[in-house]
């Protein structure tokens, strides 16, 4: 156990049963801990998804809702894991009842200024574990950098160097659909984020994309066609990648991946979120959910491609990438198994005292990063690895290697 955490005691407390919640996950949380506890709106609709999940008897069902706040907090001990799948805006007011009970947390989304705040008092106060970025992206992604780093940096050593680096990730239909999309988390959340400016580097450079799906570009991936635009704030992960300061970034993006025809088919969205109406884009976002709704044959596909070029002055070259690419299943589909799979694994770390207290992301050196590839691998998350170099000025070679193994 990690000298400054609390003791887990065991039991965990799922809160939600969105898409997210897959079946993967959470039967890994029912098999390593002593107690499970999954909240919802009702017990019923807790119970419905276990049933849906094959994991009826698996788990305790408990109703949080609006009009009884305290329920969680009567019930989460010292020690116990409070993990949210809950929307972000939801994860702070759980992570304050957690701290407030000595109960670790973990949860899939990005590290919001409250989030830091509030966990920055965790190691030396309650000695509590927060988990965040430990999904799919954030999550997987990170994990593929800080590999892609880690080989470039002994590829090329100390030797100083220009860096490419891009990540993408997306939901897409199995299939694609007319609309070249399948909404796999809340509607609106999905073209309100298309409001937000992308920060990035571009030929050495910070650049801002106001309107992000305007810098739109074709990526060919295994032969396929796709659309990727940046997104967020890429900037800050050069460091949290660990890009030495040797390599001199000239292109850094972190983006989302959609079908090709993806911009023409969105061209009514991207009106709409020009006009900078909230009350029309909540509008638009419930009227594409009732125009595209998801059935229970829809398959759902989830592509990760994260790649690292390298180039010396003197020519040498190291170019490595990962590609992930999982369809969903009836019993499953590909979002719920990419982001529920690496949350339970973080849970399982907690229950091991194998995380120290304070705040942590899922990629915390290389050690811990190679074991959850490892894991990620081992259960058919692995993906495929690509590398190339080329010492000037001969010419390069090439070998593919699964993803969790090593090259």
């Amino acid at each position: 156990m990690s000298d400054d955490a609390i003791a887990a005691s065991g039991t965990v407390h799922w809160i939600g049963t969105g898409l997210s919640t897959g079946r993967s996950g959470l039967s890994l949380v029912c098999d390593s801990a002593a107690r499970v506890v999954l909240w919802d709106r009702t017990t019923e609709r807790a119970a419905a998804r276990l049933d849906a999940l094959g994991l009826t008897g698996r788990a305790e069902v408990r109703a949080l809702t609006p009009t009884a706040p305290a329920a969680l907090a009567a019930e989460a001990g010292p020690g116990d894991v409070i993990v949210s799948m809950l929307p972000a805006a939801e994860h702070a007011p759980l992570l304050r009842l957690a701290l407030e009970r000595g109960a670790h947390f973990a949860c899939t989304s990005y590290v919001s200024p409250e989030l830091a705040e509030l966990a920055a008092d965790a190691a030396g106060t309650t000695r509590t574990v927060v988990l965040t970025e430990a999904g799919l992206d954030p999550g997987i992604d990170h994990l593929l950098a800080h590999d892609l780093v880690a080989r470039g940096r002994r590829a090329l050593g100390e030797a100083p160097a220009t860096a490419r680096f891009t990540s993408y990730c997306g939901g897409v239909p199995a299939v694609p659909n007319a609309f070249r999309y399948r909404f796999s988390w809340a509607p609106y959340g999905v073209l309100a984020a298309l409001g937000s400016p992308a920060r990035y580097i571009e030929d050495g450079a910070e650049a801002t994309a106001p309107r992000p799906w305007e810098a739109t570009r074709t990526r060919t991936l295994a032969g396929e066609d796709f659309e990727v635009y940046p997104n967020r704030d890429s900037v800050p992960f050069i460091a949290q990648y660990g890009i030495p300061d040797h390599w001199k970034p000239e292109t850094f993006v972190r983006g989302t991946l959609r079908n090709a025809g993806w911009r023409t088919a969105w061209k009514e969205v991207f009106e709409t979120v020009a006009a900078e109406d909230p009350v029309a884009v909540r509008a638009l976002a419930g009227e594409l959910a009732a125009r595209h709704p998801t059935t229970a044959d829809d398959r759902d596909r989830v592509v990760l491609s994260v790649a690292l070029d390298l180039r010396t002055a003197d020519g040498a070259h190291w170019q490595g990438s990962h590609l992930l690419d999982v369809t969903g299943t009836e019993a499953e589909s590909a979002m719920a198994r990419c982001v529920s799979l690496p949350v339970a694994y973080g849970v399982t770390r907690v229950l091991a005292g194998a995380l120290p207290a304070g705040l942590v992301r899922a990629a915390e050196g290389p050690a811990e990063t190679d074991r959850w590839l490892s894991f990620l691998a081992a259960r058919g998350l692995g993906g495929t690895y690509e590398e190339s170099a080329a010492p000037a000025p001969a010419a390069a070679t090439t070998t593919a290697t699964p993803s969790g193994a090593t090259a």
